[in-house]
Formats: C-alpha cells, structure tokens, sequence
C-alpha cells in the first residue's frame, strides 16, 4: 500500500485485527499481528487512529461530546483491576 490513506488504513485494520484475535482467544494470532508492525511508531498511530474513529462512533451513535466520552472511558479504565501477570 502506498500514500497516507491506504497506509492509515492497513494500519487502522491491523490494530482492529489485534483486538478482535486477543476478544476471541487467539493470542498467537493477536502477537503476529503486533508483530506485523513495522515500528513502534506505525503501531502507535495504528492504535491512536482507532481509537480516534471508535470514539468518533461512539460519540455519533450516543450524541455525547468527547470530553464526556473520554471522561467516562477515564473512570473505566480507573475502575479496571490490572490483567494478571503471565
């Protein structure tokens, strides 16, 4: 793929991908596609760029601003006992 768009994209599908296989029980699937990163950085905006159309989904779909958003997803996070060490 070549230019931002499609590169955005690819990049928005992987980190998708990750947590689809990691929701379903496929961590060796979810680490090869962490793995399919070519950086750190590209996986960064990967996960940032997703996020960002969440929310903007969320906030399309409940009318919240996202400020509200980001401060209930805030108070989730704060709430979330940490996953267990392997």
């Amino acid at each position: 793929m070549t230019g931002p768009v499609p590169v955005a994209a690819d990049l928005v599908q992987r980190a998708a991908g990750v947590i689809a296989a990691r929701r379903r029980g496929d961590l060796a699937g979810a680490e090869t596609l962490l793995a399919s990163f070519d950086s750190e950085p590209a996986r960064t905006l990967g996960f940032y760029l997703l996020a960002d159309l969440a929310l903007g989904l969320v906030r399309a779909h409940t009318g919240e601003s996202l400020d509200d958003l980001v401060r209930q997803l805030t108070l989730l996070v704060a709430d979330t006992s940490p996953p267990p060490t392997p």
